[in-house]
């Protein structure tokens, strides 16, 4: 399955590497096959609103509201992070695969937070 969004014109999202990290993210929610359907669901959620918010944020003007927007996308960054740790502690998760997610999320964090500043 493709994991990259489809580029038909170069819009301002697809050049922050915020935005390829959150894709990134979002597939490895999608391919750790959560087994608790709300929680899989509250991760899906959470890993498409960080692609969202990362995607508005690149289209507001003003440094303040920019700053805002990512700051949203960091949070919901941290909401995927926790519910694969929260999955991996349940047991209803491969350990691996949750490592992975969590390691993405942490670096998508790092750089949202400069972008939030």
């Amino acid at each position: 399955m493709n994991n990259r969004a489809p580029r038909a014109l170069p819009l301002p999202h697809h050049r922050l590497v915020a935005y390829q990290v959150a894709i990134e993210l979002l597939a490895l929610v999608r391919d750790a096959k959560l087994r608790d359907a709300k929680l899989r669901d509250q991760a899906m959620r959470a890993a498409k609103s960080v692609c969202l918010n990362v995607a508005e944020a690149s289209g507001r003007t003003s440094p303040a509201d920019k700053a805002r927007v990512f700051g949203i996308a960091r949070g919901e960054a941290l909401e995927v992070a926790a519910a694969l740790e929260i999955a991996q502690v349940a047991g209803e998760v491969d350990g691996e695969v949750a490592e992975r997610g969590i390691r993405v999320a942490a670096r998508l964090y790092a750089v949202l937070t400069g972008l939030a500043r």
